[in-house]
């Protein structure tokens, strides 16, 4: 309880700054430069355009370098994304975007499977590099927004990875540094589309949290009110209509959607987001969890078969997390629609192996695995081989979890079976 209390009390700062770090994002790169930006890059060359623009930010020749480079990353092309980013840096070697950028994609190589922590050094490495040469630009120059953005964005994820690896007073230390920098941004910037991402992500998640742990209400009422119904509204809006952060925020919407049970919508944005980024393991395994959930078996079926193709061939950032919830998808249908009890056995030992691989035995792909597993054991009379996937289930499971009470239920169905058969065995003898 202790833990946990900690680390609601690093997301409170880390939820005001992703305000920040997100706004840092949307001065960065988007898929699509706007058509002004475009007409302005062939009009002057890029000395021109760095001698015409305070901000290096706001410069258009390099909102359209980084754009090309942000589509390769959101697509896991790490090392096309890489070159431009060293591009980058080449051209700006004392300004911080560079370096944020580089320390963004190693953040993406973390996002798929957070317990990963093979990229961590490399990731702190670069966002210590952007808070180093931030700060230099903070102290030397006249303009204070764009250093202040990157301060608080490196100090901001290095908070969320130290609150992933539960190094919460280095977290809360983070989220302090970034709530500092916070304030040298405030009232800066135009009303845009852009500026309302982080009031979205604010008004949803102050009101969420304090419902879904009630521990935190009295430190939440030193924060204004959330509003969960305007925060979804306004994400929405943002991700029509922003010109750099639609991206982020439908990332955000894809996870809201889910938790508000709003799967058809969840779907729609999960095909998109996988569409535009086919390679990307975080949005095909939301379009194969949301196609699953609403019932779209073909897309599903098709979504999940490629990502074990991805995985078998070692994609970037295809793996055991990826790889439970295609392998119990195809269990699920090729044992209950499709009666082909081999192969569902294969798809179901598939995900319970990717879930020992990934140490995720409370979840629920797993669970539903083990249970999928006893029944085929059941249907084939094995009942020795069933009662001891259902006992497995039983001792992993939640208590008072849907799973918990299908394997106790199967359990006891398992018993009344085994019970007559004795009978029938006394009365035959």
């Amino acid at each position: 309880m202790i833990i946990r209390f900690q680390f609601l009390k690093t997301i409170l700062p880390l939820l005001m700054v992703l305000v920040l770090w997100q706004q840092a994002l949307a001065q960065t790169g988007d898929p699509r430069p706007s058509e002004a930006a475009s007409e302005e890059g062939r009009l002057y060359s890029s000395s021109d355009l760095d001698k015409r623009y305070d901000m290096v930010i706001n410069n258009p020749g390099v909102q359209i370098e980084a754009t090309e480079a942000i589509n390769l990353l959101y697509n896991y092309q790490f090392d096309e994304a890489d070159i431009e980013f060293r591009w980058l840096r080449y051209r700006y070697p004392d300004h911080p975007m560079p370096r944020f950028l580089l320390g963004l994609a190693e953040w993406w190589k973390i996002v798929p499977n957070t317990d990963i922590e093979k990229y961590d050094d490399t990731f702190l490495a670069h966002m210590d590099s952007t808070i180093i040469l931030a700060e230099r630009l903070l102290d030397a120059g006249k303009y204070k927004v764009e250093p202040a953005f990157f301060l608080s964005a490196a100090y901001a994820f290095k908070g969320r990875l130290y609150s992933e690896r539960k190094k919460w007073t280095k977290a809360a230390f983070a989220g302090k540094k970034a709530l500092k920098y916070f304030e040298l941004c405030k009232g800066n910037g135009d009303l845009s589309p852009e500026l309302l991402f982080g009031d979205g992500l604010y008004n949803y998640y102050a009101e969420w949290i304090p419902k879904e742990y009630p521990i935190l209400k009295p430190v939440l009422a030193l924060f204004p009110k959330g509003n969960k119904k305007l925060g979804q509204q306004q994400l929405q809006k943002v991700a029509n209509n922003a010109f750099y952060t639609r991206v982020e925020a439908r990332y955000f919407l894809l996870q809201i959607y889910s938790m508000e049970n709003e799967y058809n919508q969840a779907y729609e944005l999960a095909k998109y987001m996988w569409q535009t980024y086919p390679n990307n393991p975080y949005f095909e395994r939301y379009f194969c969890r949301t196609a699953f959930v609403t019932g779209k078996a073909a897309e599903a079926t098709q979504a999940a078969e490629n990502i074990l193709s991805k995985i078998e061939r070692g994609m970037p950032g295809y793996e055991g997390v990826s790889g439970r919830n295609a392998a119990y998808v195809l269990g699920y249908y090729n044992m209950g629609y499709y009666k082909n009890y081999d192969l569902a056995s294969k798809y179901y030992q598939q995900a319970i192996d990717f879930s020992l691989q990934t140490k995720s035995t409370n979840a629920g792909y797993y669970l539903s695995s083990l249970i999928g597993m006893g029944k085929i054991a059941e249907i084939r009379k094995d009942y020795d081989a069933a009662l001891r996937y259902y006992k497995l289930a039983d001792d992993r499971a939640d208590k008072k979890s849907g799973q918990d009470r299908d394997a106790k239920k199967a359990i006891e169905n398992l018993k009344k079976i085994k019970r007559e058969q004795r009978r029938s065995s006394r009365r035959n003898r």
